[in-house]
């Protein structure tokens, strides 16, 4: 038997337990929550989108609700997958690399059945909080929205991989911020609306560690 399942099961299990730790003890604070309830409301599917190194503590926050998030196929994105189904969501599974054909397709099918599909793009190799084409391909290919998404943590670890990957600590403020709804026409130019995404994504990452408190921010 492979070990590696055994393994990424039992890491995603621990993963999850301790997300729900801090969850359970930390002040959470939702800034324009009301751009996320509204889209609900239509009955629409639409996009998330958040960077790569921000996404650890998403699948807390939105545990149980209709998200798909986009996963690689990598062993990185087994862990990140397992963690997800452990809330109650169930990934996408495929990137611009690997898997993207019918990653595209699973993906029109979760957006026409009203579902959310959730993006870092710039994953899963980088680089750094810069966009690559799939979001807003998709967006443009649908016409739906894309929200970008943030949270920020008071206390937290940052490793010092390629994309500065953040944990949040347990006993912390942490907040979850949503952004202005971006969406792509069909005769916009992407690599324009990657550069007004990159700043929309950077400026939901600023509010969500200025409301925490996070270092730099208090």
């Amino acid at each position: 038997m492979n070990p590696l399942p055994i393994k990424i099961k039992l890491l995603s299990f621990l993963g999850s337990q301790y997300l729900r730790w801090v969850g359970a003890t930390s002040r959470i604070l939702w800034v324009n929550r009301s751009i996320r309830q509204e889209l609900e409301k239509g009955g629409r599917g639409f996009l998330y989108a958040f960077w790569h190194g921000r996404q650890v503590f998403l699948a807390y926050l939105h545990r149980g609700d209709r998200i798909r998030p986009l996963v690689s196929q990598s062993r990185d994105g087994e862990l990140i997958a397992g963690v997800c189904r452990h809330f109650g969501i169930e990934p996408i599974r495929g990137s611009t690399s690997r898997g993207g054909l019918e990653a595209l397709r699973e993906i029109q099918r979760a957006l026409t059945d009203g579902a959310r599909v959730g993006f870092s793009p710039d994953g899963p190799r980088g680089p750094v909080r810069k966009v690559q084409s799939g979001v807003l391909y998709a967006a443009q290919k649908t016409g739906l929205p894309i929200v970008p998404v943030a949270y920020g943590a008071r206390k937290r670890w940052i490793f010092k991989g390629w994309d500065e990957f953040i944990v949040p600590r347990p006993f912390n403020r942490i907040a979850m911020v949503y952004g202005t709804p971006l969406r792509v026409g069909p005769d916009d130019d992407l690599d324009r609306r990657a550069a007004d995404l990159e700043q929309a994504l950077d400026a939901v990452s600023r509010e969500a560690d200025r409301v925490s408190g996070a270092a730099g921010h208090a």
